[in-house]
């Protein structure tokens, strides 16, 4: 219902949930990953605005591309790892607060045809969203220390 991925779609999010990296892959890396549940995954994105670096994608590990195909129980699933993802923000980044933000169609600002909800770390005057178009893509480099510490209090969680 409602889909506009190409016949044929090659959708990265999937190559990201099920684990098929290739060495010429530009974008998100295995590293990224900071933590997966039977339902959703979650990885530092790769585009970054400039005031809230280390943001995390959580979507489903099955393709869905938008809200509207997507199944309550999945939608569970997201939600309960995008509330981890913020409660760890609050702990590793010490945020002022948590924004999360979800798009759906050309006309909703949707870019990869797959399902994703975004949550950024948010500080006082940040202006993410006056800002929302000076976002960049990163290095895995540059990701990589956030990853690191997400995993970490993830693990020391027992989450």
């Amino acid at each position: 219902m409602y889909n506009h991925a190409p016949e044929n779609y090659d959708c990265p999010i999937c190559r990201v949930v099920q684990n098929h990296f290739t060495p010429t892959q530009p974008i998100t890396r295995p590293e990224d990953v900071i933590l997966q549940t039977p339902l959703a995954t979650a990885f530092i994105s790769a585009r970054w605005w400039p005031n809230n670096p280390g943001h995390v994608l959580v979507v489903p590990n099955e393709h869905f591309e938008n809200i509207y195909d997507l199944p309550a129980n999945y939608g569970a699933g997201i939600h309960t790892l995008a509330q981890k993802v913020a409660l760890a923000f609050k702990e590793v980044y010490k945020c002022d607060g948590v924004s999360t933000r979800q798009h759906n169609e050309g006309a909703g600002n949707q870019e990869v045809w797959h399902y994703h909800l975004h949550v950024f770390p948010r500080y006082n005057n940040d202006d993410l969203y006056t800002r929302f178009w000076e976002r960049e893509l990163t290095t895995p480099l540059q990701r990589l220390p956030y990853a690191q510490k997400l995993r970490n209090y993830f693990s020391q969680t027992n989450t």
